[in-house]
């Protein structure tokens, strides 16, 4: 089932990547992570957890312990779209600035954020289709982004699993 999880991830990766965009510009980043990648993800989201004091780092780590192949996604660099529509928070689109924040960096334009959220959805479909357990899960893209696993300022994670019960829910 190993081979399948990863042809899955493919799959998922080619869903993101076709899914529409604002003005056609792909600011999207995407890494299959397999193996010992995983088994690396899990300890140092465990470790970020234990660090931070912050909560569910330990459960989700396991689950992408016990996952087949993870999926990162990411928004590198992404421009404003140029619209003004002041969703970002500011009135003009020259205005956004990028700011690191204590996971992610923010200053982004509401529409790539919502471009992102579109490959997401597209991605996770296809894993559906193909009756592939998984789970969109923040606190993989807070470690991935803070081991640099991907490039980006704003990371997700989507772990794959194929078990007799979906692990990712009833936790």
């Amino acid at each position: 089932m190993k081979e399948g999880l990863e042809t899955v991830a493919e799959l998922m990766a080619i869903s993101a990547r076709t899914a529409p965009k604002a003005a056609g510009k792909d600011f999207i980043e995407i890494k299959i992570l397999t193996g010992e990648e995983i088994e690396e993800l899990a300890d140092s989201m465990f470790e970020y957890g234990e660090e931070t004091n912050r909560a569910n780092f330990d459960r989700d780590a396991e689950n992408v312990r016990e996952s087949g192949s993870v999926v990162l996604f990411s928004l590198n660099s992404p421009e404003a779209l140029g619209l003004n529509c002041g969703a970002c928070g500011y009135d003009n689109c020259n205005e956004l600035q990028s700011k690191e924040g204590p996971e992610f960096a923010g200053g982004l334009c509401a529409w790539r954020l919502i471009d992102l959220g579109i490959a997401l959805g597209s991605a996770v479909k296809t894993a559906s289709l193909l009756n592939v357990d998984n789970r969109i899960m923040y606190r993989i893209g807070v470690v991935a982004r803070k081991e640099e696993l991907i490039e980006g300022e704003f990371v997700i994670g989507i772990p794959l699993s194929a078990t007799g019960k979906n692990i990712y829910f009833d936790r």
